[in-house]
């Protein structure tokens, strides 16, 4: 019986490497299957910060995945399973085209995605996801603060200095100083705090209907 499984992690837990893993051993033998992503670093493909990618369908906000499943499955007479990296920027229409992937195609659907955004609310995507999902499941990988301790949450900064507010998808691009993200525990992202060699926030926290 086919399932809709959701893999959850922060940045640098290693969702998008996990999500090739499972797409190589798949496709390994000899299964037909559909790679996705959205907003990745490297557009068209699923690139993992190890230096690994696979090319990709690049989900737009009006792309129709059943659809795209169905259309994949009678070209190639069937489809077995269906990855989805960056699932959080999914719409919630999509979560659900997803569903009905698993539940009328009979195909496994593993989606990787961010829990909450850097304002530390629940992106639209990743909420459908925990309400439909047959599994959610963490990603093993512990990420740290700088602290040392567990990191929980992903926050932005611009200039150096943590933000809360602003447009919500901006993907970390290693060639843009002047906005990055760093791992956070829960105490230093609410204060703000980047560590001994940081500074501390000044922005004003945006409350979570900003996003």
């Amino acid at each position: 019986m086919a399932v809709l499984r959701f893999s959850f992690g922060t940045m640098g837990s290693g969702k998008s490497t996990l999500a090739l893993q499972i797409h190589h051993n798949l496709d390994s033998r000899g299964l037909q299957g559909l790679l996705c992503s959205q907003l990745d670093r490297t557009d068209g493909k699923v690139s993992s910060a190890l230096g690994v990618s696979a090319d990709a369908v690049e989900v737009g906000p009006l792309l129709n995945l059943f659809e795209l499943a169905v259309a994949m499955s009678d070209r190639a007479h069937g489809l077995d399973y269906v990855i989805c990296d960056e699932a959080q920027f999914y719409r919630p229409e999509q979560i659900e085209q997803l569903a009905r992937v698993v539940d009328e195609l009979d195909t496994d659907v593993y989606a990787f995605g961010l829990l909450t955004s850097f304002q530390g609310v629940l992106f639209e995507g990743t909420q459908r996801l925990l309400e439909l999902a047959d599994e959610s499941v963490e990603v093993q990988v512990e990420a740290r603060c700088w602290c040392g301790t567990r990191a929980t949450h992903n926050a932005r900064l611009v200039d150096g200095v943590q933000v809360y507010d602003g447009t919500l998808m901006v993907v970390d691009n290693p060639d843009d100083q002047q906005v990055t993200y760093e791992l956070r525990c829960r105490r230093h992202w609410l204060t703000g705090d980047s560590g001994p060699d940081g500074t501390q926030v000044v922005a004003a926290h945006a409350t979570a209907s900003a996003q």
